[in-house]
């Protein structure tokens, strides 16, 4: 989840709610959809404001466009269809991942964030882990038999099916695991709730998420989630679950989108970096 942007004339904003291009705000206000249960990227703060690095990103956006910027809660399974709709809301800011299937229904800006999935289990358990440089992983065979947990329609959902069920060409790596199974939620909270209940053995979710959750809940730790580089590999020479963050638009809304990419130029790596720092409390 990079351009100068002049502001729209009111003739030129007529034209396009005519022709239906984008969504279209008379007030000059920018709708965000967002699902705010996925720290630091977006979540509540102490006054049940909506905050994280996300959202300073489009605050951004909007200064830069001289317009309003209104963030709203929903679930995340219903973000993509509802900015391609382009009724109500402009674009969605989640920490959404970049795929095919995604591009079909909007459009992405610049990616601005490389993210890894996580596994989270109770502290207690021996996991055995493996080193590549200062990340500590484990591969997929250390959720054999497990009942695993994820947020519905986030790629850790992906992930999770495709190693359970396989498919066509692809063996999952716990397609032949007794007793594995896999459980989505609302959010990767509720599936480490659920680990707490006894009803899910681990969860799977994206790297800073998940390390927000080990951070403030006691009794958990995580690991990146690595694909053996064949069927009988080691540790060795193994690659990560890597995928890209970016803000997706309404398809043809050019001027929220390179103003997006506009930020994401200006904020680069190390301004991303900075937000992230921030918003984990580092």
């Amino acid at each position: 989840m990079k351009k100068s942007v002049l502001a729209i004339a009111a003739v030129a904003a007529a034209a396009t709610c005519a022709f239906g291009m984008t969504a279209c705000n008379k007030d000059d206000t920018i709708y965000v959809d967002t699902n705010a249960y996925f720290a630091p990227f977006e979540y509540y703060d102490a006054d049940l404001n909506i905050t994280g690095v996300d959202i300073e990103i489009m605050n951004k956006v909007g200064e830069k466009l001289g317009k309003k910027v209104v963030f709203e809660n929903t679930d995340f399974d219903v973000i993509i269809d509802n900015v391609s709709s382009g009724k109500k809301y402009d674009c969605g800011a989640a920490g959404i991942t970049i795929t095919d299937e995604r591009m079909e229904k909007v459009d992405f800006s610049n990616p601005y964030f490389t993210s890894v999935q996580y596994a989270i289990f109770p502290a207690s358990e021996t996991v055995t882990s493996y080193q590549d440089g200062s990340v500590n992983y484990v591969l997929w065979s250390a959720l054999a038999g497990k009942k695993i947990g994820y947020q519905r329609d986030t790629t850790g959902d992906i992930y999770v099916n495709l190693e359970i069920e396989g498919e066509e060409g692809y063996t999952g790596q716990l397609q032949n695991a007794t007793g594995t199974t896999g459980t989505g939620y609302d959010s990767a909270q509720l599936a480490v709730d659920a680990i707490n209940a006894n009803q899910m053995d681990v969860v799977v979710v994206d790297k800073l998420p998940a390390e927000y959750i080990v951070k403030n809940n006691n009794g958990y730790k995580c690991y990146a989630l690595y694909y053996p580089a064949s069927a009988d590999a080691t540790a060795t020479k193994d690659f990560p679950t890597e995928e890209q963050y970016a803000i997706c638009v309404t398809k043809g809304n050019k001027e929220l989108l390179d103003a997006i990419n506009a930020v994401l130029d200006e904020l680069g790596e190390e301004g991303i970096n900075a937000l992230v720092s921030k918003h984990l409390g580092l």
